[in-house]
């Protein structure tokens, strides 16, 4: 293996690089090009593209609607304090507050405020529902509905406390309304309007609709949470925490071999002794997680000035890495170099060499990562693939959409995702049998036909070009380096919408909530970053 390996065409293309890198040929290139750059048409083009407003200006009616709205919750609120209720209320909170105060609850409350709060449980959304569930169903500690509603629970405090954030009149002035509003309000409707149009079984078309849309409500939410630098740093912080954490609980499956089932791997990759999958219960959901946040991590190392930070935060995302490689899951690997491209293009272009460099070492490292990916190119796997794999699953939800009605789609939650195994209608037989689609493009397709596709990956499309001009309008100082970290961001929802397209990603619904939560807080570095100390 090795002497093919050194012997490859791959190798011998980086040696030469290598050589042509050595006698200045590549770093002239990148010199000429780096001092051209400036004066370019590309970069009057970036310029202007990014230096688009937002559409949702005073004058527009979105806006408008939006600013009526404030005024009457603010009405409502001044009408509430005047109430007797409201009155009570507070003198019963005046000695609470004050009994807490002195505690640790207190001095927690104090630090982190209602908002700060709010954050952390969003950015903890995954540990706190694996704890959850097992206290609920597994110990009975709780009751059992306690672990399928405190998610929406959760969204609805968030909703509660920026209405009555609002009420107070303590919100930012500034409207949080973006384009990107636009486009989910968009496909929002699209999908109630399919939900009504193909719904034998209306129960479970109202499944469907509610796994497709409700966790697109962190966006609006978290764009609203999120009011300062300090909101920003806290959710930052504890996302970053939360996935070290599972990405060493994940080194630790692999080094002492975690059992897994059997269908985990094929027969021929027999050296996979392994796959990590951490608290998340899945290896594929586990690396697509890390790959959302593996690059906010490294962006740590790019945005200190302290030593002692980027080395740990490189160290950090080392970790990380290994952590998606022990996985053994191809979509979240090709994921991990879109991250990384995406990355490097902004930041540091030099990363994609790393990247080639660290490839190839975990490749002679690890002989069960090169038999994984050899494998792809083997006989045995467009027989096992057509036999039980991808390939036949696409096939048959095509055929399935064809069959039924490929402009609206076969209906919500009846085939290729959580809800449709969750509720067989259908009779399994020879013929026909439920699975998941593994592919979440192809399973919105298949449930919601091409007008749902249609205007899914226009909001994706959406969202990705106000995501890119908000991290143009972020700086790149050596006093304010905000560009690494929306940049960071970014890199790591570009990996995931990748990994999509091999799995259900975003049938998982942290994994919707995180990626949506991501969104928000990169339009806030680019368009409303604000800069406080104190907590709200």
């Amino acid at each position: 293996m090795k002497a093919i390996w050194e012997n490859s065409l791959f190798v011998r293309l980086l040696l030469c690089l290598r050589d042509w890198y050595h006698a200045g040929a590549i770093a002239g290139l990148f010199r000429h090009i780096r001092e051209a750059y400036p004066h370019s048409r590309f970069k009057r083009m970036w310029d202007g593209f990014c230096a688009a407003p937002l559409c949702t200006a005073a004058n527009s009616g979105y806006a408008r609607l939006l600013a009526a709205l404030r005024r009457c919750i603010e009405h409502l609120g001044d009408a509430a304090r005047q109430s007797l209720v409201y009155r009570g209320c507070i003198a019963v909170w005046k000695p609470v507050s004050a009994f807490l105060g002195g505690g640790v609850v207190g001095r927690v409350l104090r630090f982190f405020g209602v908002r700060g709060l709010l954050l952390v449980c969003l950015a903890l959304y995954l540990p706190l529902d694996v704890l959850i569930r097992w206290l609920s169903t597994t110990r009975g500690y709780l009751p059992g509905f306690i672990g399928s509603v405190w998610d929406e629970g959760m969204m609805l405090a968030a909703f509660v406390y920026i209405l009555w954030h609002t009420a107070m009149r303590r919100a930012p002035l500034q409207s949080r309304a973006t384009p990107v509003d636009a486009y989910l309000l968009l496909f929002i409707g699209v999908g109630f309007f399919l939900m009504c149009a193909v719904s034998p079984y209306p129960s479970i078309a109202l499944d469907g609709y509610r796994a497709v849309v409700q966790y697109l409500f962190w966006f609006f939410l978290v764009t609203r949470l999120i009011e300062d630098d300090r909101d920003f740093g806290i959710f930052y912080g504890t996302l970053v925490v939360m996935a070290l954490v599972i990405a060493l609980h994940g080194i630790y499956q692999f080094i002492v071999a975690a059992p897994i089932p059997a269908a985990w791997v094929s027969q021929t990759e027999e050296s996979v002794r392994t796959r990590v999958y951490s608290i998340t219960g899945s290896p594929n959901i586990m690396g697509s997680f890390l790959v959302l946040f593996a690059p906010m991590v490294a962006g740590i190392a790019y945005y200190s000035k302290k030593l002692w930070i980027k080395v740990l935060a490189i160290c950090c995302t080392g970790m990380m890495c290994l952590s998606i490689i022990f996985t053994f899951s191809k979509g979240a690997w090709g994921g991990l170099a879109v991250a990384v491209i995406v990355f490097a293009v902004f930041l540091d272009r030099r990363l994609i060499a790393l990247m080639g460099v660290a490839g190839a070492g975990a490749l002679l490292a690890i002989p069960s990562i090169a038999t994984r990916i050899t494998y792809l190119f083997t006989a045995d796997y467009v027989e096992a693939s057509q036999r039980a794999g991808r390939m036949v699953r696409w096939e048959t939800g095509l055929d399935l959409l064809h069959e039924s009605n490929p402009l609206l789609g076969f209906g919500l939650g009846r085939f290729g995702g959580a809800v449709a195994m969750q509720n067989k209608i259908i009779e399994e037989s020879d013929t026909f049998s439920y699975f998941y689609m593994d592919n979440y493009y192809l399973k919105t397709l298949v449930e919601m036909g091409y007008l749902g596709l249609l205007f899914f990956v226009l909001l994706l499309i959406g969202l990705v070009l106000w995501c890119l001009r908000a991290v143009g309008r972020t700086k790149l100082t050596e006093t304010d380096r905000t560009r690494v970290l929306a940049v960071s961001m970014f890199a790591g929802m570009c990996g995931v919408l990748v990994h999509c397209y091999f799995e259900n990603i975003f049938e998982v619904p942290y994994m919707m909530a995180y990626f949506w939560s991501l969104a928000a807080a990169v339009l806030y570095l680019g368009y409303f970053r604000k800069k406080r100390n104190t907590a709200g």
